[in-house]
């Protein structure tokens, strides 16, 4: 079932959430003991995140080097089918640019449709660690919005190969991401914007926000959003912070802003035992204050753990 359609039927507010594929050499179990305890708030939909390999060039004795793969998340295609299979709700891969060539997109597009998979999130994808700037691989899409309309063109029945009759036609329900405080590489909020709408006016039919701590971010943004005459769903983003060290982190990785009541708590905390208790009770008035004024579905970053969005969810639904 298509998120829009899971939107447009629900009576209120939904619950969602997001995983993070396992690292090479573990298993699907370690997925389902997060998975588990969050399915009694029926979530409709999880997502599941695409990270691109890490590696280091080893030097050898004859003066060449060898790729070493240093961290690499595989399984998010047969992860949604073991989802979907297991907790019988959607599944919704995160597709990148960065990592894949246009006919690899293609075929792990082609896997998706045979698993009967509905929705698809497209985003760019973060800059490999040595890079200063996003490098696409080659023949490969350079921005979400290439690839967007790389998943819209199979839904036409479009595909790289253009000798092929008859192709199947994909009916992919496409996201992208939204950022209420500006994407990293934006110069300005208003340039951000006309990214955004472009994408939506090339066929993405819902959002879903970076997380924030301060809702009036994601009110401005959705207010923004809407004045452009971007009608589709807007989902916000949450994640509960739960240590000191995030204060520095999440907006150095995120680039977001922590308020300054929140900061200022956490500093004061004696220990992340209770950093986690604050970052709880800050993302409880969030999802009730977002829920009071309509949003379509609650998404909750776990980043693999589910505990502390089990207690938030246990107080907002």
């Amino acid at each position: 079932m298509k998120i829009t359609d899971h939107i447009s039927t629900a009576k209120d507010t939904l619950f969602s959430f997001e995983i993070l594929p396992p690292l090479k050499g573990q298993d699907i179990n370690q997925i389902y003991a997060g998975i588990e305890p969050l399915m009694e708030f029926n979530p409709p939909f999880i997502d599941v995140t695409y990270h691109r390999e890490e590696f280091i060039m080893k030097p050898l004795p004859d003066g060449t080097f060898r790729r070493i793969t240093t961290r690499k998340r595989p399984g998010t295609v047969a992860i949604c089918a073991a989802i979907m299979n297991k907790f019988k709700v959607d599944a919704v891969p995160h597709l990148i640019c960065g990592g894949f060539n246009r006919e690899e997109t293609e075929n792990a597009l082609i896997d998706l449709h045979f698993l009967g998979i509905d929705n698809v999130l497209v985003l760019r994808g973060d800059n490999l660690k040595h890079e200063t700037v996003f490098v696409p691989e080659l023949d490969g899409n350079t921005n979400a919005l290439e690839l967007l309309d790389q998943v819209k063109r199979m839904n036409a029945g479009k595909y790289e190969d253009e000798d092929l009759v008859n192709p199947v036609h994909t009916d992919f329900c496409i996201g992208v991401a939204g950022y209420p405080e500006k994407h990293q590489d934006a110069p300005n909020m208003k340039s951000d914007m006309l990214w955004l709408k472009k994408k939506v006016d090339s066929g993405a039919e819902f959002i879903t926000t970076q997380m924030f701590f301060d809702n009036k971010a994601y009110f401005d943004f959705v207010d923004k959003c809407r004045k452009a005459g971007m009608e589709v769903p807007i989902i916000p983003g949450i994640k509960p912070i739960a240590t000191k060290k995030q204060l520095t982190v999440l907006p150095k990785v995120f680039h977001i802003d922590i308020p300054e009541a929140l900061s200022d708590a956490v500093e004061k905390a004696k220990d992340d035992k209770q950093v986690k208790e604050i970052g709880i009770e800050w993302a409880i008035a969030q999802c009730k204050e977002l829920k009071a004024k309509g949003a379509p579905v609650l998404h909750f970053y776990t980043m693999g753990k589910s505990e502390a969005t089990r207690q938030i969810a246990s107080a907002v639904f």
